[in-house]
């Protein structure tokens, strides 16, 4: 029975040992944390009212830029900018949208552009394309993010 007490006080006392765990400090979570989020992707594309509605992810994110297209295609219908350039069937958009809601616009052009008037086309851009609706920033871990993108805007002649 005597060897039964020692080997239970020995066992008590070397099973503490089991009970202390290691706990990480806390720059090593936040390091963890980090390197396990795709900073290359947000959780929700940017969205108009509208849009919101749908439940599906790809769905929203597709209404988003479907229905971005169609008003710059609007907007940029009542210029003469077909007519001023009526080789130019299309227009690439730099879109940025702010965590504020803020949308800023600047058109892409190829380096060799010099078939027309780069400035001319910047500024007709920066006259049309105000007056937005209600955009909701990207989402990113529930934070609003700044997002880019580039849409293809066709300028349709009639």
């Amino acid at each position: 029975m005597r060897y039964y007490y020692f080997f239970l006080l020995f066992t008590i006392f070397n099973s503490c040992q089991y009970f202390e765990k290691q706990v990480p400090s806390e720059k090593e979570l936040l390091q963890k944390e980090l390197k396990a989020i795709n900073w290359k992707e947000v959780d929700e594309y940017p969205s108009f009212v509208d849009c919101d509605k749908l439940d599906e992810k790809i769905q929203r994110q597709q209404c988003f830029f479907d229905s971005l297209t169609q008003l710059i295609q609007e907007k940029l219908q009542l210029d003469t900018l077909s007519a001023l350039y009526p080789e130019l069937d299309t227009i690439e958009v730099k879109v940025t949208v702010f965590p504020n809601s803020k949308m800023q616009f600047e058109p892409q052009f190829p380096k060799d552009s010099v078939a027309y008037d780069t400035i001319k086309i910047d500024s007709i851009l920066h006259a049309r394309l105000i007056n937005f609706p209600k955009v909701n920033p990207a989402l990113k871990q529930g934070i609003p993010v700044k997002t880019q993108f580039i849409l293809p805007v066709i300028i349709k002649v009639e």
